[in-house]
């Protein structure tokens, strides 16, 4: 029997993956989803509690329970990181999910409230901010840095002593060369190669190059 129990914030198709994963695959027993009111639309799921998250601290306790808000990118990551927050807030302790099936170097550094897919590749010096989803078969290459809130969605080459920033989504297919840094809020789109810094806010798409400087 599991020891150490968890909510599930949410309860959409990434909300059911997790349960599948923290169900079989990890030390956690799921015991509730908890769903803002509003969009609150059955009482249970997988045969587990639905509450609404507004009250969830008055049904589970949160000395007794951790939490992993599952959700994806929506409003460019902006709510999974706000019910991340609002959770810790009401007192519960942020939970990670690593697949048993991921490669993750000794010297890794992981923040609170990850979750890593199967088939991921995590090199050496490698560091992983807070609330960041590597969906599967990333490749995050050695001395590089990936910002908290951030979403790389499957097969994601991140090369060698690259940053990344906050709150950035990284299309599937996408690649980033040596050396390179992605803002905060930037977008990646499916298939993208970049080969030169990306600014703040920025959509990349294609082969996305260094601007020149014009003399």
């Amino acid at each position: 029997m599991k020891s150490r129990k968890i909510i599930i914030i949410g309860d959409s198709a990434f909300a059911e993956i997790a349960y599948e994963y923290f169900t079989y695959d990890s030390e956690y027993e799921v015991v509730a989803f908890a769903v803002e009111s509003e969009y609150k639309k059955r009482e249970e799921l997988f045969g587990i509690p639905v509450v609404p998250f507004e009250n969830v601290e008055n049904i589970y306790a949160p000395a007794d329970h951790g939490f992993y808000a599952a959700l994806v990118y929506t409003q460019g990551n902006s709510l999974r990181s706000r019910l991340f927050m609002e959770a810790k807030a009401k007192g519960y302790a942020p939970v990670s999910y690593l697949s048993s099936r991921a490669f993750v170097w000794r010297n890794v550094e992981i923040g609170e409230h990850c979750f890593i897919f199967e088939n991921n590749v995590i090199q050496p010096f490698v560091h992983i901010g807070d609330d960041v989803v590597l969906w599967s078969g990333n490749h995050i290459g050695h001395h590089s840095k990936i910002g908290s809130h951030t979403f790389v969605s499957s097969h994601v080459v991140v090369s060698g002593f690259v940053n990344v920033g906050e709150s950035c989504f990284l299309g599937v297919n996408s690649s980033i060369a040596n050396n390179t840094n992605v803002g905060s809020r930037c977008v990646l789109g499916a298939g993208a190669v970049v080969i030169g810094d990306v600014p703040d806010d920025t959509t990349a798409v294609g082969v996305w190059k260094k601007p020149k400087i014009e003399k």
